[in-house]
Formats: structure tokens, sequence, C-alpha cells
């Protein structure tokens, strides 16, 4: 007789072995970097979480609608920051360029707000402290890894 945690682990292996599959597809053909950095992300929060065979699905909806939307508003305050023609600018401009970027820094407040209740609809708290160090976990590894590479 198999017991629930075999089968639970069964099929989170089967689920992460479909999402790399897919991955796998989709990155022949598109080899970029940002691929395989998505692809080692999801394993990595994947692992960490344990997810329940009834939490995956519904995890992974909220979270890739999140992540998009999280990644839009970041660019978004890359674009102002990065803007070329600020050295033309003048005090007034400026500050609503800085305005602008506070602006969006808040939607991204906002953003974490409305979804850790949408998580919490789906997985338990001490799961959704961990998807944040993971998070946090895998930047932090992202960024040493980039410096080590440009060093």
């Amino acid at each position: 007789m198999v017991n629930f945690t075999t089968m639970r682990h069964a099929w989170i292996g089967w689920l992460l072995g479909l999402v790399l599959m897919t991955h796998a597809a989709v990155a022949q053909n598109d080899l970029s970097g940002r691929q395989k950095i998505e692809s080692a992300k999801i394993g990595m929060i994947t692992n960490r979480l344990n997810l329940t065979t009834d939490q995956a699905p519904q995890f992974w909806a909220v979270y890739n609608e999140y992540n998009a939307k999280k990644q839009e508003l970041n660019r978004r305050i890359r674009q102002l920051n990065n803007e070329p023609s600020r050295g033309g600018l003048n005090n007034n401009q400026l500050m609503d360029g800085l305005r602008e970027v506070n602006a969006t820094k808040q939607k991204l407040a906002d953003l974490d707000d409305e979804y850790m209740n949408r998580f919490l609809k789906v997985i338990t708290p001490a799961q959704l402290a961990e998807l944040y160090k993971t998070e946090q976990v895998f930047n932090n590894m992202l960024l040493k890894r980039l410096n080590n590479q440009n060093n």
C-alpha cells in the first residue's frame, strides 16, 4: 500500500518533470539566459515550498500572474531611472520623474499586499514566508554569479 507522502512526492516529481520538459522544449527554440534563469527559479521555489498536489497548480497560476505584474513595474522603475535625457531636464521635470518612480514603487508595495491575500488562499503563511525568502536568496545568488562573471 502506498502512503500519502510517497504519492505526494511522486505527483510533485511528475509535475516538476512536466514543467521542466515544457521549459526544455521552449528552451530549444529560445536558449536565452532568461529561460535558464526562470527554470532555475521555478525549480528552487518548487523545492523549498514543498507544495501539495492540490496547492501546486493553484499556486503557479497566482505566482505567474503576480510575477508578470511585478516584472513590469520593476521594468518601469528601471526605465525611469535610466532615461538618458535626464541631464537636460529642469527641476520641475526631474521632480515629476522622481514622483513617478515613487508612485511605481508604491504600486509594487500595493501589488505585494494584494497578492499576499491571494497566495494565502492557496498556501500557508509559512509557505508564503518561505516564498519571499526563496526569491531573495535566488536573487542574491544570481547577483553573486553575475558579479563573479564580470570579475
